[in-house]
């Protein structure tokens, strides 16, 4: 059932945006479509050990959880899980790269929010994130940048957004987190963040957007 939001809800909304100095993002599924990526990734690892490829639950929980979650989950044996990461952490993630699609308005977008906002990252990647941001020269265009290796618990605890506020120093109103999983939504309201859904209309948000361009819109830029 669709839900009638007023003009004076909409104008609240809008309000709440004027306190904003931080956007922050979540990579996959956000700034990138990495589908075709995460699929090539998980499904070399399980050829390697000698199991079948992805299922599309299997891939629903890797798509947003961290690759040590993500390996645990596909693996029920310890000594499969330790021979799984053993091969992960010495494969180079360069040949799934050519996978990953941007977002075709996020450059723009990034150039266009700063320097009136500060930008962030706040993803479930670990070691990937580096190599991710400069292939697609996209270094530079965050003021921070937090993955699962920089927190003690990654998304869906709020963990990786407190970081951001207290690197910046500011309060949660303060700052905008775009997501597109269930974790994101969770993450975001445990650290009362405003959030905004990413081509996902089954998360509550603030705002529901279809491209990052409405990013800019929403702030009134």
């Amino acid at each position: 059932m669709s839900t009638v939001i007023s003009q004076t809800g909409r104008q609240t909304k809008k309000n709440k945006m004027k306190n904003i100095k931080v956007v922050a993002f979540d990579c996959d599924g956000v700034m990138f479509d990495t589908a075709k990526a995460n699929i090539a990734y998980y499904n070399q690892i399980l050829d390697h050990c000698g199991q079948p490829a992805l299922t599309p639950d299997q891939f629903a929980y890797c798509h947003s959880h961290t690759a040590d979650q993500s390996i645990a989950f596909l693996f029920n044996d310890p000594d499969d899980i330790r021979a799984a990461q053993s091969y992960r952490k010495n494969m180079s993630y360069l040949p799934f790269l050519k996978y990953m699609i941007i977002e075709p308005y996020l450059k723009q977008l990034l150039k266009t929010l700063r320097p009136t906002y500060k930008t962030a990252v706040a993803t479930n990647r670990s070691d990937t994130m580096d190599r991710v941001l400069s292939e697609h020269d996209l270094e530079g265009y965050f003021d921070l940048v937090v993955s699962s290796m920089d927190v003690e618990r990654p998304k869906p605890h709020p963990d990786p957004l407190i970081k951001i506020l207290e690197h910046f120093g500011i309060e949660p109103n303060h700052a905008l987190y775009v997501g597109d999983s269930n974790l994101d939504e969770i993450a975001a309201n445990a650290a009362g963040m405003p959030f905004v859904a990413y081509r996902n209309r089954t998360l509550s948000a603030e705002f529901h957007i279809h491209s990052l361009k409405e990013i800019a819109k929403i702030l009134d830029l």
